[in-house]
């Protein structure tokens, strides 16, 4: 009869795995979900980031994916504190940030963002700069209140995309991961709600995936063959978070299929609640479905180590340390690959080190005062 080993024997041993995303061996199992923090003026990434991603690579943590970084379009952002990727002095930051995570035994990739209709005109770091989208509508709302980009524009922004990538490869980080969660400008092509389009970019799901597509190949073909993308996604939206790209797993392949054939290596499947099946009549989460459609990497995540609300736990919200044994079944049962680790890392550097040991009691529950520092 096989006995189940303890949990601190059993996690060491399932999150310790080497995994391979296309030219890249990550050490093992665990991932840093990006996590927008604010600390770098002039979209520039000093010394306290620097150190605040070394410490959680030197703890054990395998990838480690940075919070989103501004490509180099006008319209991307909406905050001088939040890193840029491009400029000199921001991609020297990151170059000594992507040198500091490989000194201490990680790897690394950049989450690239761009927030579309999310901006509000008038705000840093280029004040003049319009809301851009498919339709100029925004997540929240049915009204045209923003710029429905032209060709000229789509253009732009996939080739800010690939030379964001083509610098990441240059400065010495391990792969990109292109953001297209969570209702911004790539998110809002995929979702109905905000792509009215009437041309190739709108319309069924596949055309409306036509443009996270184009911005993947871009970028891949920027890029060393063996680079990994990553491919971030999500059902729900900062503004409605019971809104779906897909109701059925049919669905969800047509959206999936047409983005992994232009290059995408991993799909980092974005939840709210890692343990909640995504479709009826199965137990699967959005990564495990991620997995069986696609056969790529699949990266799950959604309040790991923690019961309580992700948004809530933003916003102030403290949560209570939460076990991890059904998250390690399904690693077992191969369902997906990796899991994102997020408001857990970001209050304890220390987490993984302290998971891989077995040192679950010594996990601290998360407060959301560790939003304030770069701890």
């Amino acid at each position: 009869m096989s006995v189940t080993p303890p949990t601190s024997t059993r996690a060491a041993e399932i999150l310790s795995r080497p995994v391979t995303i296309n030219g890249l061996t990550v050490p093992n199992r665990i991932a840093m979900a990006p996590m927008t923090r604010m600390f770098s003026p002039g979209g520039v990434p000093g010394d306290d980031v620097v150190s605040y991603y070394a410490r959680r690579a030197a703890a054990g943590v395998g990838l480690i994916v940075t919070e989103g970084t501004y490509v180099g379009h006008d319209s991307a952002g909406q905050s001088d504190r939040v890193p840029r990727f491009h400029g000199e002095e921001q991609l020297a930051g990151w170059a000594k940030v992507a040198e500091a995570v490989r000194a201490a035994g990680g790897t690394i990739v950049p989450q690239l963002w761009h927030i579309g209709m999310v901006r509000k005109e008038g705000e840093p770091p280029y004040a003049d700069a319009p809301a851009v989208g498919p339709s100029g509508i925004r997540v929240d709302g049915d009204d045209v209140t923003g710029k429905a980009m032209t060709q000229r524009d789509l253009d732009d922004v996939i080739g800010a995309f690939a030379q964001a990538a083509a610098a990441a490869e240059r400065i010495g980080f391990h792969g990109v991961e292109i953001h297209g969660a969570h209702g911004y400008l790539v998110d809002q092509f995929l979702w109905e709600h905000t792509n009215r389009r009437t041309d190739a970019y709108g319309g069924d799901p596949v055309a409306r995936t036509k443009f996270a597509a184009e911005i993947v190949a871009a970028v891949r073909e920027t890029v060393s063959p063996e680079f990994p993308i990553i491919f971030r996604y999500s059902q729900w939206k900062q503004e409605a978070y019971d809104a779906r790209l897909a109701e059925t797993p049919e669905e969800l392949e047509a959206i999936l299929t047409p983005l992994a054939a232009a290059g995408v290596d991993a799909f980092h499947a974005s939840t709210r609640r890692y343990w909640l099946p995504e479709f009826e009549d199965s137990d699967l989460n959005l990564a495990g479905w991620t997995k069986k459609l696609t056969g790529k990497t699949a990266i799950t995540v959604g309040s790991v180590g923690l019961d309580g609300d992700f948004i809530k736990g933003f916003q102030g919200e403290g949560s209570p340390v939460k076990g991890i044994d059904d998250l390690l079944d399904s690693l077992e049962r191969d369902e997906f690959d990796m899991v994102a680790v997020g408001r857990a890392l970001l209050q304890d550097p220390q987490w993984a080190a302290k998971v891989l040991a077995g040192r679950f009691a010594d996990l601290a529950p998360y407060d959301a005062s560790a939003l304030r520092t770069l701890s």
